[in-house]
Formats: structure tokens, sequence, C-alpha cells
């Protein structure tokens, strides 16, 4: 599927721009049929994206968020995204928003994928809205070169739901939608900055393996079309 790069002047304007786009689409999908979802990548990158999001006038109460990958620790650890999404996304207008974690808490991360599965039946896919971002590898969600269920993560007939992946340079175990679970989302967008991740996009963008750069799978066979918004 085509992709289309908006450029922007800063990080500042592109959170500003985004966050009237995913408004506007979380919207439609409430005024459409009562209900709106939205699922979101970790890291430092969204920050100023989710707390410009937190701000927008939709109907909050309507809203389901949950994240596209997460790792295999408790939300009040430090590198948890549900960490990062709480103190910038569940803020001020979107406190209301219903939000479901990946991670559970469980014996082993297998038995918490199969949980977070169960309950991201109760959202609803299709997501109306997925928000990803990418690694220096080229890695997205946690698609990582050389995980342990990679081929399974990035194959479209494996079941839509949450699956386990461990890779070197990963950290903990990982928790990650599959590519069949996000790639037909209404709104799907890969959200980048600074000029080393442009150079990184260029490269996925050419020849080459998916396995060796996963966000590959996502530009040339993702069902919607790629919306990338890029900052210096």
């Amino acid at each position: 599927m085509a992709s289309t790069l908006h450029s922007f002047a800063s990080a500042a304007d592109l959170a500003d721009s985004l966050a009237d786009k995913v408004a506007d689409t979380l919207s439609a999908a409430i005024a459409a049929r009562g209900a709106a979802s939205i699922a979101v990548s970790g890291g430092s990158t969204p920050k100023a994206f989710f707390q410009a999001l937190s701000m927008r006038d939709i109907a909050w109460d309507k809203v389901t968020i949950t994240l596209v990958d997460e790792r295999f620790v408790p939300a009040d650890n430090p590198r948890s995204n549900h960490l990062l999404v709480d103190a910038n996304l569940l803020q001020n207008k979107a406190k209301a928003a219903r939000f479901v974690p990946l991670y559970q808490p469980a014996a082993s991360v297998e038995e918490a994928a199969r949980l977070a599965t169960a309950k991201s039946a109760e959202i609803g896919i299709p997501f109306d809205a997925v928000i990803l971002g990418m690694g220096g590898d080229g890695h997205t969600a946690s698609f990582f070169p050389g995980g342990s269920n990679l081929a399974e993560a990035l194959d479209a007939s494996t079941p839509r739901g949450v699956i386990t992946m461990e890779a070197e340079g990963a950290g903990e175990p990982r928790l990650t939608f599959t590519f069949s679970s996000l790639q037909d989302a209404a709104l799907l967008v890969l959200h980048i900055e600074g000029e080393g991740k442009k150079d990184v996009l260029a490269k996925a963008e050419g020849s080459g393996e998916e396995a060796d750069m996963p966000i590959r799978a996502v530009l040339r066979r993702a069902t919607s079309p790629v919306e990338i918004y890029w900052a210096p």
C-alpha cells in the first residue's frame, strides 16, 4: 500500500497536526458507531503528541486506548509503556478514556499474551487508529530483527491478537500485537523524528528482506495507507 510523507518544521508542529488528525478520526468513529479505539506506541518520541491529543475535544468516555506493544513488566516499572501513556496521554480531557493494558500479571509472558489477546477482543479490531514508531534497526511495535516469533508476527494470516517476542537488544520479553491486528486500521501512522530516522526510513523503503527491517512489512503490505509523520 502506498505511503504519504508529512514533514514538519518542528516536533511541536508535528504533535499538533497529528493530534488534530487522530482527534478527527476518533470523533468520526464515535459519530458512526458510538465508540472508537486507538493503539499507540511507547518510547520518548510520542510524548508531545500524547500531551497534545489529551487536550483535544473528543467524547473520551467513548474511546478505548491500548498499546501496540509492551514490555513484560508491571505498570509501575520505569520501562513500562503503560507508565508513559498514563503520564502523558491519560491526562487532561483524555482521563475519561478507557485504557486496556497489554501487560497482565501472569506466571509467564506466554500466559500474559493469552490474557492480553482475550482482553483485546473486548476492544474490537480493526482499530480506528494505530500509531507506530520505528527503531534505528527498522523494528516497529516489537517486531525485532531476529525476534523469536518474528515470522509469526509478520504473517498476515496469523490470527489477530497478542503474541510474545524476545530478541537481542530488546531487554525484557515483549508482548506485541500481530501485524494482522495493526495493518488495517482506519488511520495507520508511522511517527518518526530526527534525520537519523529519516535515513532508516529511506533504507527500509528500498530493497531488502522484511526480516532484516520489519517496518518493511508495514510499508509494503499494510492494507491501509501508511501516513508517515516526520520532523527533524
